[in-house]
Formats: C-alpha cells, sequence, structure tokens
C-alpha cells in the first residue's frame, strides 16, 4: 500500500501534536529523548491518535537533530534517538497505518541564524537515520524559511523515491515573513519535487483556510493543512490551548473544499481533535476541482514628502563628516541639544546617537533625534538588537518612520553584562544581519512577519564596521554579507594609526558601498590606556599611548594632543575616504566640533572631489 496511491482516492487523516500531549501528562525534558527512556509512553501516544481515525502517524524526531539534541548534550545520539522512533511508531502502528519520518525546520524566524550548510550537514545526518528504518514517507514541517525548506526538499529528492511532504508555516495568511505569497511558495516546492505541500503551526483553522482559498490545486502534488488548536494563551507559565474539538469538526469539510488530502493537527491538538476531523470527512472523495480567491494586489508607496539627501548619496559626491554625540544619562538634555547645535554650525552632515551604549540606560535616541531635528540638526539614530524584541523593534522602527528619522545605525549592541545593570536580560532575538533584513523589509513596506504596512518606509541603513581586528579581510567578509542583507553604508569603529587608515582603505577598496572610517580624540593618557586596555575592538599604537603620556596631568596641554593626533589622522583619512565619523568623548563637542572644522576646511583645500571608497 502506497501513501500517494491512497491519497488519489480519499482524504487521510494524520495525528496531532505529540509535544502537547507529553507536557500535559508531566514530560518537559527533552521530547525526542522520550523515545529511548519512555518508549512505552511514545507508543501509547501513537496509538491513541491512530485509536482516534489517524490513518498516518509521524516519528517523533521533530528536533532530533545535531543542531537541537546538543542544548541537551544528547548531539551524539541523533542515530540511536531517530532510530528507536520509527521503532515505536511502528510499534504502535496497524498494518495500514503511515508512518512518516519527521524533521522539523530549524531556523525558525532568523534566517542568518544558521548557515545553509551546517542546515544541510545537520539534516543529512537526520535524514539517513529515519531513511535506514525504512519510513513510508518524510515530513518536513514548521518552516518559515523557504530558502531552508527548499534545500532540504532538494536533498532528500535526490536521496529517496519515497512521498515527500513539505510544509511552510506562516506569521500572516497567505504569506510567508519574506514576502513570498503562500501558493507561489507551494507552487515552487512542487517543482523541487515535493509530492505533497501545505501549511502547519502557528495559526488556527481560521487562518489556513484563509490561506489555503489562494491556492489553486497543484498539477502533480498533493494538499496537505496541520493547524494549531487555536491562539494560545499564557497561563501560570504555560501556553495552554482551547479544548474546542467540536469546531475542528465543524471546519473540516472547509479543508476539504480547499483541496486538502492530508489533514492532522498540530500545536495544542489532541486525539479528541483527529478524531473530529475523521467522523466529519469519513466517506468524503477529495475535491478535484477549487475556486481559488485572487490576493488582493496591494501596490505600496512611499508617503510623499520631501526626504533628505541620503548620506550614502552625500559621502559618494564629496566629503562628509558625521559626529557621534552620546545621548546623556541623566534627565538634564540642555548640553545635549546645545552640543547638537553647534555640530550642526560646524558642518556635520549628521550628528549620530548612540542606542544605550555600552548598555547602560541613557535618554531614549528617539527622542533626542526628533528635538534636534527640530532644530535643524540631522539625526543618524543607531538601534541595537539588545533591548527590543521583534515586537519592540518594529514597532520602534514604525515610530522612527513617523517621526521622520530615517538614517539608522543598525548593531547587535553590547551585552548587559558590560553595563549598569548586569542583572538585566539581553534580548537578541535578531543579529545586526537580521536587523539589517527587517529594516529592508520595512523599506519595501512589509513587517517581519511578511504583513503590507499601508506604505514603504524610507531608511537608509548603516551598519558597523571593525576594522582593529587581526584579519581585516574577514572583517570585510563581513561587511559583504550585510550588504547582501541591505546595508547602504558603513561606519567603523575608532582607528589611532596611519597604517590602520591605509590598511583598512586597502581592504574596502571594492567594497562597492562608502565608509566613514571613525576617529575619536583622546582626552588624556588615563583615557588612552583605558580604551587601550579595556574597551572591546579599540587598540592604540604605542607612538600615541606615549604622546599622550607625555603630557599626563596637564589637562590644557592632553586637549591639545588630543586634537593634534587626531588632526593628523584626519589627513590621512582624507586621502583615503570621503567620509569621516568623528565619536565626541565625554560630551566634550567642543573637541569633535573643532575637529568638524578641520576636516571641512582641508576637505575643500583638497577640492573635496578625490575619490570615495566603494
Amino acid at each position: 500500500m502506497n501513501l500517494l496511491d491512497e491519497m488519489k482516492k480519499r482524504i487521510l487523516i494524520g495525528d496531532g501534536a505529540m509535544g502537547t500531549l507529553l507536557y500535559s501528562y508531566g514530560s518537559d525534558q527533552c521530547f525526542e529523548e522520550l523515545n529511548l527512556s519512555q518508549a512505552a509512553h511514545i507508543q501509547q501516544i501513537h496509538r491513541a491518535y491512530i485509536d482516534a481515525g489517524a490513518d498516518v502517524i509521524q516519528t517523533n524526531t521533530y528536533g532530533a537533530n545535531y543542531h537541537k539534541l546538543e542544548r541537551y548534550g544528547l548531539e551524539e545520539k541523533v542515530k540511536e534517538i531517530n532510530t528507536a522512533a520509527v521503532k515505536n511508531a511502528k510499534a504502535a502502528a496497524n498494518e495500514d497505518t503511515f508512518i512518516l519520518g519527521t524533521i522539523g525546520g530549524i531556523r525558525s524566524f532568523r534566517p542568518q541564524s544558521i548557515e545553509i550548510n551546517e542546515i544541510k550537514r545537520t539534516f543529512r545526518e537526520q535524514l539517513y537515520c529515519l531513511l535506514l528504518e525504512g519510513v513510508d514517507g518524510l515530513l518536513f514541517e514548521t518552516y518559515y524559511d523557504f530558502e531552508e525548506l527548499a534545500t532540504v526538499v532538494e536533498i532528500a529528492r535526490k536521496e529517496t523515491d519515497i512521498p515527500i511532504i513539505a510544509h511552510i508555516s506562516v506569521q500572516e495568511p497567505g504569506v510567508m515573513q519574506n514576502g513570498k505569497p503562500v501558493a507561489e511558495a507551494l507552487l515552487e516546492l512542487e517543482s523541487l519535487g515535493a509530492d505533497v505541500v501545505g501549511l502547519n503551526c502557528r495559526q488556527g483553522p481560521f487562518h489556513m483556510i484563509k490561506s489555503l482559498e489562494q491556492v489553486p490545486l497543484p498539477e502533480k502534488a498533493y494538499l496537505s493543512c496541520y493547524p494549531n488548536a487555536s491562539l494560545p494563551s499564557y497561563s501560570e507559565g504555560s501556553l495552554q490551548y482551547s479544548n474546542n474539538a467540536t469546531y475542528f469538526g465543524e471546519v473540516a469539510p472547509a479543508f476539504r473544499q480547499q483541496g486538502v488530502r492530508l489533514l492532522g493537527g498540530c500545536c495544542g491538538t489532541t486525539p479528541d481533535h483527529v478524531r473530529a476531523f475523521s467522523q466529519a470527512l469519513k466517506g468524503l472523495t477529495p475535491v478535484t476541482e477549487k475556486k481559488v480567491e485572487k490576493a488582493e494586489k496591494i501596490v505600496l508607496h512611499a508617503r510623499e514628502k520631501d526626504l533628505p539627501e541620503p548620506l550614502p548619496e552625500i559621502v559618494g559626491r564629496r566629503k562628509s563628516v558625521i559626529v557621534e554625540l552620546d545621548p546623556p544619562k541623566k534627565l538634564q538634555t540642555d548640553k545635549f541639544i546645545e552640543g547638537a547645535k553647534a555640530l550642526g554650525t560646524a558642518g556635520a552632515d549628521a550628528v549620530t546617537l548612540a542606542d544605550n551604549s555600552l548598555a547602560s540606560p541613557r535618554v531614549s535616541n528617539e527622542s533626542l533625534g526628533y528635538l534636534i531635528k527640530e532644530q535643524g540638526v540631522r539625526p543618524l539614530v543607531h538601534l541595537t538588537c539588545r533591548d527590543r524584541n521583534l515586537i519592540g523593534l518594529q514597532s520602534h522602527l514604525m515610530g522612527l518612520h513617523t517621526l521622520g528619522l530615517h538614517d539608522i545605525l543598525a548593531v547587535t549592541g553590547d551585552p548587559t553584562k558590560v553595563g549598569d545593570f548586569p542583572g538585566a536580560a539581553s534580548v537578541y532575538d535578531v543579529s545586526s544581519f537580521e536587523l539589517i533584513e527587517m529594516i529592508q523589509q520595512l523599506n519595501n513596506g512589509m513587517s517581519m512577519s511578511g504583513k503590507d504596512l499601508g506604505e514603504k518606509a524610507s531608511f537608509t541603513i548603516g551598519a558597523a564596521f571593525n576594522p582593529n581586528v587581526r584579519s581585516v579581510e574577514r572583517a570585510v567578509q563581513r561587511l559583504e554579507k550585510k550588504i547582501s542583507a541591505g546595508a547602504d553604508y558603513f561606519m567603523s569603529q575608532p582607528v589611532f594609526s596611519e597604517e590602520k587608515l591605509i590598511e583598512t582603505a586597502e581592504a574596502v577598496k571594492d567594497l562597492g558601498k562608502p565608509v566613514y572610517i571613525g576617529l575619536m580624540p583622546l582626552t588624556s593618557s588615563k583615557n588612552a590606556d583605558f580604551l587601550h586596555n579595556e574597551v572591546p575592538g579599540i587598540k592604540l599604537t604605542e607612538q600615541v599611548r606615549d604622546r599622550m603620556a607625555a603630557v599626563s596631568g596637564d589637562r590644557e596641554k592632553s586637549y591639545r594632543e588630543g586634537l593634534a593626533i587626531t588632526k593628523s589622522l584626519i589627513d590621512t583619512a582624507l586621502d583615503l575616504f570621503n567620509g569621516i565619523y568623528l565619536i565626541t568623548p565625554f560630551m566634550r563637542y567642543e573637541m569633535t566640533a573643532e575637529l568638524t572644522r578641520y576636516a571641512n576646511e582641508q576637505a575643500a583645500k583638497r577640492g573635496g572631489q578625490e575619490r570615495a571608497i566603494y
């Protein structure tokens, strides 16, 4: 008996959630390990679903890959766990029960979290284990990242002829998180060799049916769907789903009308939900025609408004100076506003505002950015991944767009343990790479989940660059990845030697994007020693430290020596870069104002039109 042959004739019922039942029974450890330590328990759950009417069950192997098992110290038991899972399913199955070897997605909503080569290695290891045990088909489920799913389908199709079921997961009806329509994604999976395509997880029946309304019947493949029980609620430290099995029986005919031939359940579903599906569809044949609802074509426009010339265009045609001025740690903001205005008057093209630098709380750079914009100074706000989850990041970006703050530096951010509140949590839902992609999606009018936002944002995206590393070439490779993610230009950590300026210029000359090279005036010998020894990513030459040590204890001489060192670096930098990024130490904006004037004067003497670093 062949799975696909049966699907030609009738609608098959799949099982429901494994983890939901295990958790409800008090098992909160690695669910996949229970294939070894509680085999009877796993078999009991399989039988419960079969008794409820499931024609198809899946092995308890969703997370039985090297990457996920590593969290529990079980990475060396991939083969043992997968082998046991198939044996448990076979022990529970009837003669006419189909067994699917399940492999879950790894990347979730973070496409950059794991390299595709690691995905391939991890997937192959688990795939071979399942194939060796003789499963009736393969189920790839809960894939938010289409690249990952397409990759594993291609690999599996080359390795086996058994049926492949490929499920995507979406956060918004009808569209994946990168904006790809569900219908387009399923069609592409069919072309890659999947025999059954569909949806699972994240959404309940209502939204999944809504997605399927836009999906035509595939020419060769069949449609499947495994909805969640409902939207979960959070109670007493755990997610809880509605006990709504009757509702599943009511909506089962709607899944049939959308062409679904394999119908099971995902998170929150139980044997009762599967029984409801089975009873509602008993004796009904699959549909061979359906009416497809055309998705409303959304045309997004950028808001009609006067936007300033983008910084990458400015630095591409002339010398440009931007200056960082940290928001204050105290509530008094007069000096900050005064400093920002002074920097604007000195000729800074933008004043950049860090986002709680060194993980220490400061006045919100969003609020200060708006205030200095009202004073005629162009703000460039930094945005870290540390302090906000995905919801907070998108909300913050939407707020910046609403306030007309369009220049952003996307950075990962210093971990909280280095700041004033070392016990605070570092969020890091995304890395700087994914944050750049997120901002670029907003520029396309889409949220991180793929939902349209009504209009396009107009952000110019800066990214960080640390040239103070052993291998600048390797650092440049990271920049290339950031360009692929959507970065428009780069701002570097401060450099303190002419040799490093020259080395950096050579390394980025073929990058294709502008670089604002970072320079920061030193204020004292102690300041120099602190930066050199205690601040990550900054190293000073012995010559610079000796020069500052020679004027140690004299505030005025230290001030002048710090300026002299930086002016010398500016002279060299202007021959190599179009962009100068000055970093203000300790709110001493008079130093960076003087350096801004100096840089602009020297650029004018040079004619201002040498070459830009791209």
